[in-house]
């Protein structure tokens, strides 16, 4: 089978399975809207975030890190075996690439960690300082009568 009838016969059962039932363009007839999970928190409390934050710390940083000096001496090690071939330059290549992508995740995890670590702190900073600006507003002579 070629590629082109092959790609022909995918795109027909794909079709085929396509689910009709569900439209996005308008409000369903039954009713109207129900929000999914029926009143969950925005928010999550300090603790959470000390918790994800720290499993940040312990276990994606340190893994993500192992992660990518495996590959990158794997990668070594096929480019040495292929020496003065074409394809040792491009597993150079990519070895580079994944290094400065490994490194580019490293720094959003790290990134993310430090991020979850000051929002509780900073919000509730803010929401003092709204306070105390609040607090600080003269009320109008008028309102006493």
């Amino acid at each position: 089978m070629q590629f082109d009838e092959e790609w022909a016969q995918l795109r027909a059962e794909a079709t085929e399975r396509r689910e009709t039932a569900m439209q996005l363009n308008r409000v369903p007839d039954e009713g109207g809207v129900t929000p999914r999970g029926g009143g969950q928190k925005l928010a999550s409390t300090p603790a959470e975030k000390r918790a994800a934050a720290n499993t940040i710390d312990t276990e994606l940083l340190s893994k993500t890190q192992t992660a990518g000096d495996w590959a990158d001496e794997a990668t070594a090690k096929a480019a040495g075996a292929f020496g003065g071939w074409a394809t040792a330059v491009g597993l150079k290549k990519v070895e580079t690439t994944w290094e400065s992508q490994v490194k580019t995740l490293l720094g959003r995890l790290s990134r993310e960690r430090d991020g979850l670590r000051s929002a509780a702190g900073t919000l509730s900073g803010v929401d003092v300082d709204r306070g105390r600006t609040i607090d600080g507003v003269k009320l109008s002579p008028f309102a006493a009568y």
